[in-house]
């Protein structure tokens, strides 16, 4: 059975301001998911499945139905607020989806086979689909997992700050521990560092981080379920807390349920956060292409 690719599409872009999962960047009108679905197919995932918010399905489905129809099979998963919420009373003034653990949740029954997870608006490179291809089809079970890691100082922005996933790994390249840091950026001193609630600290250049390139088994779906609960009884109150995959990937590894690799990539990541980011991006897509890395039409 071939893997699976879930991109992660619903967020709300507040940073951004617009729906940058549909903007265009490539030569002929792409957008940056249209490369990691172009690499996924070559390395040999055989189906896709966007995460995305229902009020903006059918624009979307407009967009790429038509590029991926015959190419590879696609699928759509909605975030509702209320979904695997148990039945709870979701506060009024609960506005955002609860987080990217919670999307991925919401895939539940429909995803049954070793998957992949990426954000929409990264671009992550073709090594890193290549990888994740291998170890989804000859390593991947319910008690191993991975983390497609790249270094830290290759996924700043110039333009703000951003929010990061570190990772510690043992001497196998085995994850040990992983910290959502959501404030990291470079300093007028030169050096790498993240801001949380008790003040200013630096970090490694060369600090393997998660970018929300993941593998799982299908089982990860009730790892998620049961952490999700957990958090709703703690968090449900707070209107911007959310639900994120190192929160459930790390109590995978603490509950001694299996390990999860950080397996690193030669890939160069970009992305966009912000949107002074968009000219970068679009720089970079059009120099891979004149390299030769894809063709000026993705999918002519």
């Amino acid at each position: 059975m071939k893997p699976t690719l879930v991109i992660l599409a619903a967020g709300m872009a507040s940073r951004y301001g617009s729906m940058k999962q549909t903007q265009s960047f490539g030569p002929s009108g792409e957008t940056i998911m249209d490369y990691s679905i172009y690499d996924a197919i070559r390395a040999g995932f055989g189906k896709v499945v966007f995460i995305i918010r229902e009020e903006f399905s059918e624009k979307f489905k407009a967009i790429f139905e038509p590029r991926l129809q015959g190419r590879i099979t696609t699928d759509y998963v909605y975030q509702h607020l209320t979904s695997f919420t148990g039945g709870r009373a979701i506060p009024p003034e609960r506005t955002k989806p609860w987080g990217t653990a919670h999307a991925v949740l919401c895939c539940k029954g429909k995803v049954n086979e070793p998957f992949a997870v990426i954000n929409a608006d990264d671009y992550y490179g073709r090594d890193a689909f290549v990888k994740a291809f291998q170890f989804l089809t000859t390593e991947c079970n319910d008690s191993t997992y991975c983390i497609v890691g790249y270094e830290l100082k290759n996924t700043l922005s110039d333009n703000g700050s951003v929010s990061r996933g570190i990772c510690e790994v043992d001497a196998d390249y085995n994850l040990t521990d992983i910290n959502e840091r959501t404030s990291i950026f470079r300093g007028k001193n030169g050096r790498i560092t993240y801001e949380d609630a008790t003040g200013l600290h630096e970090v490694s250049e060369d600090s393997l981080v998660s970018m929300n390139y993941l593998c799982f088994s299908p089982g990860f779906f009730d790892v998620c379920e049961t952490q999700f609960h957990n958090f709703l009884d703690k968090h449900i109150n707070e209107p911007k807390s959310e639900f994120f995959i190192p929160i459930a990937t790390k109590h995978f590894i603490e509950s001694g349920r299996g390990v999860v690799k950080v397996i690193p990539t030669s890939a160069k990541w970009f992305g966009v956060t912000y949107k002074e980011d968009a000219p970068g991006v679009q720089a970079s897509i059009h120099a891979l292409v004149a390299s030769g890395a894809y063709p000026a039409a993705l999918w002519g």
